[in-house]
């Protein structure tokens, strides 16, 4: 008789998984989910809790994002997010590092024209540079740090971005009022009174009210382009403070 040679038993394949999709509103939800993919120029820094990234569409000459990823928080609306305390105060640790970081990239990039910087840039030209170097303007003051009352995005995110408002990507009227009016709210307003009138924007028609510039107070009604003029000369007299 004959022997039969034994066949390989063979295994169904297994599915690959469909790779996770994020468009639109979803957007950052790639970042939260494979961070170390990104280069350095995209994503700043993570960690098991938080992604920081540059703002994709930068309404600022300087706009960063972070990006809890806590997976109970992350579709949460930030007003409900930030309710709990505990991690309230985990997202303002964070953001304290990240303005850390985008105050040392105001300094890099505008130091030299800022009229606050210039003992300190004489001193960093010195060799050797002095033990103590004079403390400079202070940058972290020209940065904004909250979110938007009605998110854009679908993942919890809490902007960090300069003063100035001056952009290439800051197109319309919702981009200029959304960091210039109460539509923008600062992380260190939370936990939000519950009759807080920002808790409704829509009936408070922030995005509608007509252009103030963020550093002289002049109104410009509904001029969107004399107001994008402005706030280029108003970005050049800034960065000389």
């Amino acid at each position: 008789m004959s022997s039969h040679n034994k066949q390989p038993k063979h295994t169904a394949p297994t599915p690959s998984k469909k790779p996770q999709s994020f468009r639109g509103r979803d957007g950052l939800g790639a970042y939260i989910t494979n961070p170390e993919s990104y280069p350095s120029d995209i994503v700043i820094s993570h960690n098991a809790d938080f992604v920081a990234i540059h703002d994709m569409f930068p309404k600022s000459s300087l706009h960063l994002l972070l990006l809890p990823r806590d997976q109970t928080k992350t579709h949460l609306h930030p007003f409900e997010a930030f309710e709990d305390t505990e991690f309230l105060a985990k997202v303002r640790f964070e953001a304290q590092k990240l303005r850390s970081f985008a105050a040392a990239e105001l300094r890099r990039k505008y130091g030299k024209y800022s009229l606050q910087e210039q003992e300190r840039q004489i001193a960093l030209s010195l060799d050797p540079p002095p033990d103590e170097l004079p403390v400079g303007r202070d940058w972290a003051k020209e940065l904004m740090c909250g979110i938007h009352a009605v998110p854009s995005m679908n993942h919890l995110h809490v902007h960090v971005i300069a003063v100035d408002r001056y952009s290439d990507r800051l197109k319309h009227r919702k981009h200029y009022n959304s960091f210039a009016t109460p539509f923008f709210v600062p992380l260190d307003d939370f936990p939000l009174a519950q009759g807080d009138p920002r808790r409704e924007p829509t009936r408070q028609n922030y995005l509608k009210e007509e252009f103030t510039c963020w550093r002289c107070g002049k109104k410009f009604g509904n001029r969107f382009v004399e107001l994008k003029s402005h706030l280029e000369q108003e970005f050049l007299e800034w960065r000389k403070l």
